[in-house]
């Protein structure tokens, strides 16, 4: 298939499909547009937490902005990015195919319904807390979040066009758009940094009103890249749309997609009471107080901020490498889904757990390898000290373990998406959800203190990709780890236990004394740029000298279209 014919949504029929081990064709290609973006994106958002954590610091102040903030990203995770745009992408990509015009107005009815039914939220919320600021004093969290609420049904939005855009074989734009939010967050750090050093809770604030005027940015920076795009044609639409007008056909898919939602906005509503209680948990010294009925909380002050940034290093290749395999792979999933071709679902799920797993299981290892040199490099200075370095290193160590699962999860419930069998996985997400969200409760008890947070979010990860693979399998008509999909697992691992066990010895050898000897912020720097280095050259040496077809998807060598 070509560029010129996948980014006009046609010719699925004629696609061809993996032979043997061999990734997805094109798959590889739109892994390494969305990634080479999301990593532009991710560099700048941790250029933003850096600036943020020196500016800021670890403390109260951090703690309440990062809370506030978490509120619009909860929006954004359930009715843009989750249940109401998995739900959305697949209806979109069959209508559009059949029907171009039937196919855009389901997109501006489901966009409207979500805009205005998020707004209605928000004003809501606003309301309230505006009652309570009138009978009581409100907190700076709770100022923060009036601030920051109306970035919610923006963001949304732009979920909404990024999966109209993805439709159209477009993943650039959406993918590019974090660098507006990053880009003027950083500016309002650094800019106004000595003139607001006396007043942090202001600093906040204009922060927050930052992140406002970029939810607007990247709402007209989607529009435009929607307009200048092509709706996805297929042979036959013209015949397809003159059995049925446009409207009743969008009307009915529109009530689809909202029906499809309601059972996944229970699955990923869980998870995201699940992101609310690690914030909760985290932020209470800070938000509400140092106990909890009358019992002194185990975690300090700055929890808030350490497992926000903690979350930010695991996060860094779960989006540059792990969300992009599953946002690459959904559109195909869901137009062979729509021809009812589980077999091409199933193959096109076990390249993507191929992929994920060739990226993942090292990235997890390799962030629990450099976490103190790590987070040192990235945040240490300013109000941001070694003892604060010492706090986060563990949290994302822990964080890191699962970063693999997590990349898995996305790929596998997508399938379940994309071929419309959405309540088990549902099932499967609210019950790994409340045993992580249990297990959180036990383990902040422990020496682990925020660093359990991580440990519990990982390990209930890897029973969601163990629940999901094991239900998702029979549906597909046959195993997901076929004969060549376990070599390739196994290949992966034992590529990530080499290079674990060299860089290990390289650090007691090399790193450790190069920081010593250099010192301060440079020999952080350089202990992290010899181990990323050495582990980086040793994984992909080894997988090029080993013939590993992932490898071969990704530098492009593998895409046939």
């Amino acid at each position: 298939m070509t560029a010129a014919a996948e980014s006009a949504g046609g010719g699925t029929a004629a696609e061809p499909r993996p032979a043997g081990g061999e990734a997805e064709p094109g798959l590889g290609r739109d892994v390494r547009t969305v990634s080479g973006l999301t990593l532009a994106s991710r560099i700048t958002g941790l250029a933003r937490d850096a600036a943020l954590a020196r500016v800021l610091g670890a403390g109260p102040v951090a703690d309440a902005f990062l809370f506030a903030f978490m509120v619009p990203n909860l929006f954004r995770r359930l009715f843009g990015e989750g249940a109401l745009s998995a739900a959305f992408l697949p209806v979109y990509a069959r209508l559009s195919g059949r029907d171009p015009e039937a196919g855009r107005l389901l997109g501006r009815q489901v966009l409207g319904g979500m805009v205005v039914a998020v707004s209605l939220v928000v004003l809501l919320l606003e309301a309230a807390l505006l009652l309570t600021g009138l009978v009581g004093e409100l907190g700076l969290a709770a100022r923060l979040s009036m601030v920051l609420l109306p970035y919610a049904p923006m963001v949304c939005g732009v979920a909404i066009l990024g999966a109209m855009l993805q439709v159209r074989g477009r993943f650039g734009p959406t993918a590019a758009a974090p660098l507006v939010l990053n880009g003027l967050m950083i500016a309002a750090l650094l800019l106004p940094a000595r003139r607001l050093a006396e007043d942090p809770p202001r600093h906040a604030a204009l922060l927050a009103l930052a992140v406002v005027v970029a939810g607007v940015l990247q709402v007209l920076w989607s529009l435009a890249a929607l307009r200048g795009s092509e709706p996805p044609a297929a042979a036959g639409a013209t015949a397809a749309a003159s059995d049925e007008a446009p409207a009743l056909v969008a009307r009915r898919g529109t009530r689809d997609v909202f029906r499809h939602a309601i059972p996944m906005m229970l699955g990923l509503g869980a998870l995201q009471l699940g992101t609310l209680a690690d914030g909760l948990i985290a932020s209470w010294p800070s938000i509400v107080g140092p106990t909890v009925l009358g019992v002194d909380h185990p975690l300090e002050p700055g929890a808030m901020t350490a497992v926000s940034l903690a979350q930010r290093l695991y996060q860094f290749p779960l989006g540059v490498f792990g969300i992009a395999v599953a946002t690459a792979i959904f559109p195909r999933l869901a137009r062979r889904a729509s021809e009812a071709d589980l077999t091409g679902v199933l193959e096109t799920v076990r390249s993507g757990l191929r992929l994920t797993v060739f990226i993942g299981l090292p990235a997890s290892a390799g962030l629990v390898l450099v976490r103190e040199p790590l987070t040192a490099t990235l945040f240490e200075g300013g109000d941001f000290t070694a003892a604060d370095t010492a706090r986060v290193a563990p949290v994302a160590a822990a964080y890191g373990l699962g970063v693999w699962a997590y990349s898995a999860v996305h790929v596998l419930a997508r399938a379940f998406y994309a071929i419309e069998q959405p309540t088990l996985a549902v099932r499967i997400a609210m019950s790994t959800v409340a045993a992580g969200i249990a297990l959180n409760l036990v383990l902040i008890w422990t020496p682990l203190r925020e660093a359990g947070l991580g440990v519990a979010t990982a390990t209930a990860a890897v029973l969601q990709v163990i629940l999901l693979g094991r239900s998702l399998a029979p549906r597909l008509g046959g195993p997901l780890l076929d004969a060549e999909t376990r070599r390739s697992f196994a290949r992966s691992a034992g590529l990530t236990a080499v290079m674990a066990l060299a860089v290990l010895g390289l650090d007691a050898v090399a790193g450790r004394p190069l920081a010593a000897a250099i010192g301060g912020w440079g020999g952080h720097a350089a202990r992290l740029v010899v181990l990323v280095l050495a582990g980086g050259a040793i994984h992909a040496g080894g997988a090029a000298a080993m013939r590993v077809p992932e490898l071969a998807a990704l530098l492009g060598r593998r895409d046939r279209g």
